[in-house]
């Protein structure tokens, strides 16, 4: 389906974008995966069948990086911009620091990526810009007011993005994914066991999903189709918007 079609994913490394990385390559695309530590991306790309060629070293809050890797990479038709942080703490505690890291990474990162690619998508007429954004770029918790913060703005920078490219043959949406088994989540796991005093189970089902309805995790298998679909022709039409995979948890 996506055979002659070129992606890049930064934060391919690990996680949900190895997992996007594999699932656009089953499905044709030649893939790129980004991220700051060579030694990462060398082993996902082993794990992935890949070549080092494939890697990308890249740091997506440094504009000279983003340029430097741009030239060297050439044209893209498929962008996900996956690389992300977060970050918890009280607001009346938090400073601008801390704001400042999560816009940088999350949002500007976001921004310089897109600008990055669209004048050759432009070009050629075709590409896909896909934000990796997170069911707290649509709604709120407490103690991750700038996360929050900088999600939203990606949520927003998406419509924004589809609205200036409408009618050009490039779309560009937003992913916002609810809690995912990862192994950075999984490491968290003990953790939570420990203070609540409960079995696995219960810990993930009642603290980690509380505001999850289905009680399920979604998975990295679960994000990467949803990023192929937005890259077939069935979604030719789909931009400017967002696709929520948290079992409920934007609904409530």
């Amino acid at each position: 389906m996506l055979s002659g079609k070129r992606a890049l994913v930064t934060g391919g490394g690990t996680g949900i974008g190895a997992a996007i990385a594999r699932a656009l390559m089953t499905a044709g695309a030649e893939v790129i995966i980004a991220g700051r530590r060579a030694e990462i991306l060398h082993q996902a790309a082993d794990a992935l069948g890949l070549s080092r060629d494939a890697c990308l070293v890249l740091d997506v809050t440094d504009a000279a990086s983003i340029a430097a890797a741009a030239e060297t990479l050439g044209a893209v038709d498929i962008l996900v911009n996956n690389a992300g942080q977060a970050a918890s703490a009280p607001f009346r505690k938090s400073d601008i620091a801390l704001l400042d890291a999560m816009l940088d990474v999350n949002l500007r990162g976001t921004w310089r990526m897109t600008q990055a690619v669209l004048p050759a998508m432009t070009k050629r007429g075709w590409g896909r810009v896909i934000n990796i954004a997170s069911a707290h770029g649509l709604t709120a918790s407490p103690f991750k007011s700038a996360y929050i913060a900088a999600k939203h703005g990606v949520v927003g920078l998406s419509k924004t993005t589809a609205l200036e490219v409408a009618g050009q043959g490039i779309t560009a949406n937003a992913i916002c994914p609810g809690y995912v088994l990862t192994p950075l989540v999984e490491a968290q796991i003990p953790d939570q066991m420990q203070v609540h005093g409960m079995d696995r189970d219960t810990v993930i089902r009642e603290v980690m999903l509380l505001r999850q309805p289905s009680r399920q995790f979604a998975t990295v298998e679960q994000i990467g189709g949803t990023t192929v679909y937005l890259c077939s022709p069935a979604a030719d039409q789909v931009t400017g918007t967002t696709i929520s995979v948290d079992g409920g948890w934007t609904a409530l």
